[in-house]
């Protein structure tokens, strides 16, 4: 995907576009948000997100030595726990230039208990690229992220990195994403290697040799002995496009051939279209295939122009948010930091252009907020900037009221953009500080996470007043236990884990009949309702109401309250979980002329459901991870029995490259506790896993909150 003017030398950094945009005249501003790339590099752990990321820094002259993850020098892993533990734990935006484009690129954790960072950074990116292991082609986690971007149309460009490793192979990636992801996939290059070594690419595009000596790139025509191959392979990539584009169609059936500058234009086509993925060749720690990622990024992914109007909505009344400096401010806050400027909020402009002291509306809360100081994000660096346009990410200080997933926009035109969704805890520990002065600093150090990370949940437990924090993942409660200590300097012990429980139902109740009578001098309550209360189908979903009623018995406003008191009593079940998966349809009811009202019949609703929950066989559910284990042979009978003894349900095994087996199955969250060390003893060190939330299953009878899986 080269378009370089020089060839045979390393194409030198492009400036910003940011300068020449100053003037602030409408064609300059459009100019600038054209000229704008946010992109999100996603991947499974390991695959090689921030050594790209770096290479990238490097290449465009925002960095002049590139950094290492396992020397602990990489620019977007600048936390200490991130260095230490060698994993990308948060998303880190950095900038630079390539060729007249601003590029914002977003690092993403691999690990799948950091979703959420991957989650909110995909909501407001116009684009990604997705980097796979060469080795191990399509991984676990490598279909989460992509079925994240799914849900947010994110085009994407896929980098097979590592192909100078023993055991890589291009073509075996790009079938493993076709076949586990479902995507047409067209290869654009091919790897030279000489005595198994990667020396090179073939540019199937710009047809001409693509070497790294040094770091330096070089072009040269395709040597002769590769010539028929790559010959071959760009008339397939000619023929997959042309399946798939019209014009392209027309050209090629009419004998024609696509020429590189239309081959290019067909490609972007296809790929805003997400009809495409377009696959490059790499290998980011030597340096090799790096400028072509960049060229991509420019040439392929979509600027905040081309990803079109944003969803807004006010009063329930469709609102298009169109990309335009001239239009009315419309931003997004997807992330909150509490860094050592202060609580920093970051912010996707969608519309109109951001400036510091402006008054805006926060429409989640209804409050007035005040912008402080706009500054640029690279990293842990935060440089200060005179405004943000519609499709610029900034952060902005002095936000103290707005959280993850409100909309800022004028005050005169208000909207509400759709916030990133977020999974629920699944897992808790029990937190306690160590001394009273820790007493008094916990709460509100508890409080700084949870502002941050949307997906930690701080609770009280009622029965017996320990203070709760839950999470995604062990991990995840691990990173964030370490945090209040190191971060905050609050001293805690924390208590046994525990999973997030469920209740749902068996049976079913017809014609529950509940009336709610009470009348203690002046005005009664009096409400009459019949349910029907059945399993929904689903645990997906919390509750399914409907209505039967007729001939006005009982007014729709009523209706309504019984579906919120329904509601009400599916927070805690007969045996004290939240309840999920009920379907409810009220049949008949009746009304005092006097003394019924909302509140009557949004108590009758609760306690007639409470009634219902207890008649229809309630029962516990866990949460359970699809698990993949990847060990040696040998190891294999061992890996099994243990999964069995966790009440795994093995779901099947197959081979992986290296002689090793990759074994798949379904093991209650409960059960993994402490799984990575009892891994390591198991196979002499050389097994690994992966697990990711898999929903819920039933419980045993009698099933205990304890991480052993004991039952009482």
């Amino acid at each position: 995907m080269m378009t370089m003017t020089n060839p045979g030398a390393v194409r030198p950094p492009s400036p910003s576009p940011s300068g020449p945009f100053l003037d602030g005249s409408p064609n300059a501003v459009d100019s600038r948000i054209r000229l704008h790339r946010n992109v999100g590099v996603l991947a499974h752990v390991d695959a090689g997100k921030t050594t790209l990321t770096e290479r990238l820094l490097l290449l465009t002259g925002r960095t002049h030595r590139a950094g290492e993850v396992h020397d602990g020098t990489t620019v977007t892993d600048f936390d200490r726990q991130e260095r230490s533990r060698g994993i990308t734990i948060w998303s880190a935006a950095v900038s630079c230039a390539w060729r007249g484009h601003e590029l914002t690129v977003v690092d993403t954790p691999g690990h799948v208990d950091f979703a959420v960072e991957v989650e909110r950074s995909l909501r407001v990116l116009d684009g990604a690229v997705v980097v796979l292991d060469g080795v191990a082609g399509v991984e676990p986690q490598t279909e989460a992220v992509w079925r994240q971007a799914d849900r947010y149309r994110v085009p994407r460009v896929v980098l097979v990195n590592k192909l100078d490793r023993a055991g890589s192979d291009l073509d075996r990636s790009v079938q493993s994403l076709r076949s586990r992801l479902g995507v047409d996939a067209v290869s654009v290059h091919l790897p030279v290697r000489r005595d198994g070594r990667l020396i090179g690419l073939v540019d199937l595009v710009d047809q001409r040799m693509l070497t790294w000596v040094d770091d330096e790139l070089g072009t040269a025509p395709i040597p002769s002995p590769l010539a028929r191959e790559a010959g071959q392979r760009r008339r397939v990539l000619v023929e997959q496009v042309a399946a798939l584009h019209e014009h392209a169609f027309d050209v090629v059936s009419a004998g024609g051939d696509l020429d590189a500058v239309t081959l290019r234009a067909v490609l972007r086509d296809l790929v805003l279209a997400r009809e495409v993925v377009v696959v490059l060749a790499g290998a980011a720690y030597r340096g090799i295939g790096v400028e072509p990622v960049l060229d991509a990024i420019v040439d392929l992914l979509p600027s905040p122009l081309d990803a079109g109007p944003a969803q807004g909505w006010w009063r329930e009344v469709p609102q298009p948010v169109a990309p335009k400096a001239e239009g009315p401010l419309v931003a997004l806050a997807f992330k909150v930091d509490h860094a050592g400027t202060g609580r920093l909020v970051h912010l996707r402009v969608y519309s109109g252009i951001l400036r510091p002291g402006e008054r805006v509306l926060d429409t989640a809360t209804g409050r007035f907020e005040r912008i402080g100081r706009l500054v640029r994000v690279h990293a842990d660096r935060l440089t200060d900037v005179d405004d943000a346009v519609a499709g610029e990410v900034v952060g902005a200080v002095g936000l103290k009221g707005v959280g993850t997933g409100d909309t800022l926009c004028s005050p005169v035109h208000p909207v509400v953009l759709d916030p990133a969704r977020f999974a629920e805890p699944v897992v808790a520990v029990a937190v306690e500080p160590v001394s009273r002065t820790d007493t008094d600093r916990l709460d509100a150090a508890l409080a700084r996470l949870a502002d941050a990370d949307p997906t930690l949940r701080v609770s009280t437990d009622a029965e017996t007043g320990q203070t709760l924090l839950a999470g995604s993942g062990e991990l995840h409660l691990d990173v964030n236990v370490e945090r209040l200590r190191e971060a905050f300097g609050v001293a805690v012990r924390i208590g046994r884990p525990r999973v997030a429980l469920r209740e749902t139902i068996t049976g079913s109740a017809t014609g529950l009949v509940h009336r709610h009578v009470k009348q203690d001098g002046g005005a009664g309550q009096f409400a009459h309702i019949v349910l029907d209360v059945e399993p929904a189908g689903s645990w997906d979903v919390d509750l399914e109401f409907a209505s039967s009623v007729t001939g006005g018995r009982v007014p729709a406003e009523f209706v309504a309250a019984v579906e919120a008191g329904c509601r009400e009593a599916l927070s805690a079940g007969p045996l004290g979980e939240r309840v999920v998966g009920v379907r409810v349809r009220i049949m008949d009811g009746a009304t005092h002329v006097r003394d019924s009202s909302e509140l009557a019949f949004r108590t009758a609703g609760r306690v007639g459901m409470q009634r219902a929950l207890a008649l229809c066989g309630p029962v516990l559910l866990e949460p359970v991870s699809q698990v993949r284990v990847e060990v040696a042979e040998d190891c294999l009978g061992a890996v099994l029995g243990d999964v069995g003894a966790r009440r795994g349900r093995v779901l099947g095994c197959e081979p992986a490259p290296g002689g090793a087996v990759v074994v798949s199955a379904l093991v209650p969250l409960a059960q993994l506790f402490g799984y990575a060390t009892a891994l390591r003893g198991r196979t002499q060190g050389r097994g690994t896993h992966t697990a990711r939330p898999h929903g819920y299953d039933l419980a045993p009878h009698g099933y205990d909150l304890a991480p052993n899986g004991s039952v009482r």
